[in-house]
């Protein structure tokens, strides 16, 4: 059957199906070709306030997808990088509340209605960023929706109850009216996403319990070429991050005090008042600290004391391309990480006890770590690793696709 071009374009658009001929075939050369340059991208990341794990992984897809639009629920632009603010961000209407770029957390139940205001029918790849909500966004029913999940809303599932603890009885009262649509809407809104990238196998693990479904580890892009391997030995212990309850500072505070180890603190947060009642003379407490300060002191401690459970945990990787050993409690993405006695060693309780016990077996093979092993491990969560391995998943994930594309129209035209 021969086609020819007699119809008009609102005609054609309707024959086609939800996008234009020009949509497909964009597609379809992005996969067979290997080009994604022509396609047009959207990246949706929840929140833009900090530069984090999450806002780090943003960047990298900005550097795959320079032609990308950002959108997220609200953005700070004094806190972000120069890089990001370079691009196109969109924000959502969140962002005209007063104090919504200090206190968007407390805006959890609207998000949803945010994030579907969202206009994505232009777009041919969506790339979302999970961690707070972004996989809900709407998109073309032809586009490709690639998920790259850092974690299920913590604050809805596994965490619920620890920070619904830590509100007031107003907050608490209303997060326990809204966390159960909210848990709906998350769980409807999976089938949305084409493709779930997780990075860890424990995040991986939480996507099959919450969502039922499968979904492909890529570990997230750490800047190891930002950091080297510092000279003599390690003069201190190390915690940084955030100061919060389930990252559990506590545990390095105790066991550090108890055993008249040196322990520097960098970060900030609410439990900041209590670690320092807690503290002995060996603690010093930095506060937060640009960059530099943080490389730094990591090139020069004895180890880093990662003592919480995180989903993947990029600062661990930080230290070990600084050359330093990792002491963690043995659970999530550290049992990827820290995954041998050469690059530090795992605690299997969440207790001071358990770490002064991993501590002391540390400090008795100190000498005979190598410090270049340990950098050479940290490699294999290297940013252009990340981008190889993305870059990989998204051109036969395009291919693939434009594939279908292309067969359907093939049907309808026969």
């Amino acid at each position: 059957m021969t086609l020819k071009a007699t119809t008009s374009l609102p005609d054609a658009r309707a024959f086609l199906g939800d996008a234009p001929v020009m949509a497909k075939r964009r597609v379809a050369a992005a996969g067979s070709a290997g080009e994604a340059k022509q396609l047009r991208v959207a990246i949706v990341h929840y929140w833009l306030v900090s530069m984090r794990g999450g806002e780090k992984v943003v960047e990298e897809l900005c550097r795959m997808f320079p032609q990308a639009d950002i959108f997220t629920l609200v953005c700070n632009r004094d806190r972000i990088s120069d890089f990001l603010k370079t691009r196109n961000i969109r924000t959502s209407f969140l962002q005209k509340i007063p104090g919504a770029q200090r206190h968007y957390t407390k805006m959890l139940p609207l998000m949803p209605f945010a994030l579907e205001q969202f206009d994505l029918q232009d777009y041919d790849l969506v790339l979302s960023s999970e961690s707070g909500p972004a996989k809900g966004i709407i998109t073309r029913a032809d586009a490709l929706h690639v998920c790259y999940c850092h974690s299920p809303m913590r604050y809805i599932w596994d965490q619920f109850h620890v920070y619904r603890h830590g509100l007031p009885w107003v907050g608490r009262a209303l997060m326990s009216i809204t966390a159960p649509m909210l848990r709906a809407w998350d769980v409807t809104t999976s089938s949305r996403v084409d493709v779930f990238v997780a990075n860890s196998d424990y995040v991986a693990s939480r996507i099959r319990r919450f969502y039922d479904r499968e979904s492909i580890v890529i570990h997230p892009p750490v800047a190891t070429d930002d950091f080297a391997v510092g000279k003599g030995k390690g003069e201190f212990y190390l915690y940084a991050g955030q100061l919060t309850t389930y990252k559990r500072p506590d545990i390095a505070v105790r066991a550090c005090t108890e055993a008249g180890r040196k322990l520097v603190v960098i970060g900030e947060g609410e439990q900041l008042p209590y670690l320092k009642s807690i503290a002995g003379p060996t603690v010093e407490f930095l506060g937060h600290q640009p960059f530099n300060v943080l490389r730094d002191h990591l090139s020069r401690c004895r180890a880093l004391l990662f003592p919480g459970t995180e989903d993947f945990g990029i600062l661990p990787v930080e230290a070990m391309a600084s050359g330093r050993p990792v002491l963690a409690f043995d659970a999530g993405g550290a049992r990827e990480t820290v995954s041998s006695p050469q690059v530090g060693f795992r605690f299997a309780e969440q207790t001071t006890e358990a770490l002064l016990e991993t501590m002391a077996a540390f400090e008795e093979v100190e000498d005979d770590i190598d410090p270049h092993a340990i950098r050479a491990h940290s490699l294999k969560f290297s940013s252009a690793v990340f981008r190889d391995r993305l870059s990989g998943l998204i051109e036969q994930q395009l291919s693939s696709h434009g594939d279908r594309s292309a067969d359907v129209f093939r049907r309808r035209a026969g």
